[in-house]
């Protein structure tokens, strides 16, 4: 055997190893692609119900703020209706009632004796709060 002879052999056993590892890197490609395939597969059978689901809720949740929508509008026009009527009331009957008020103070103040001492406050206000008289009294001797 010559130098040529050796040299073929051995590029034709390093081409044979070389095909050999492409098959099996091919084979266990194939594999993979196969399971990835399958996965796939469950995925979507899974996936097509759920998304069914999906649908129908946001559906629901759609008609149920439509709802509460037009509720909301219900409570905003009742509220306008009652801040109208509250200001009514108050413009009708609000300033009669002062006026009864202040004649009832001044009859009051008119039917007190001119000559009579002012009556003190039955409690004095210290700090905030209310002490009645009778414990200043005893807190003075």
């Amino acid at each position: 055997m010559s130098g040529g002879e050796v040299a073929g052999i051995l590029v034709a056993v390093f081409w044979a190893i070389l095909v050999s590892f492409l098959a099996v890197v091919l084979a266990r490609l194939a594999h993979t692609l196969k399971a990835a395939t399958k996965m796939v597969a469950d995925v979507t059978e899974q996936a097509v119900p759920l998304l069914a689901d999906a649908s129908a809720t946001v559906r629901s949740a759609r008609t149920q703020l439509d709802r509460v929508d037009a509720i909301a509008t219900d409570v905003q026009e009742v509220t306008s209706n009652a801040s109208a009527l509250s200001t009514t009331v108050a413009s009708a009957f609000g300033g009669p009632l002062v006026k009864v008020a202040a004649f009832g103070y001044g009859v009051r103040r008119a039917l007190r004796r001119p000559d009579g001492p002012e009556r003190p406050s039955p409690r004095t206000v210290i700090v905030g709060r209310t002490v009645p008289s009778a414990r200043r009294r005893k807190q003075k001797g």
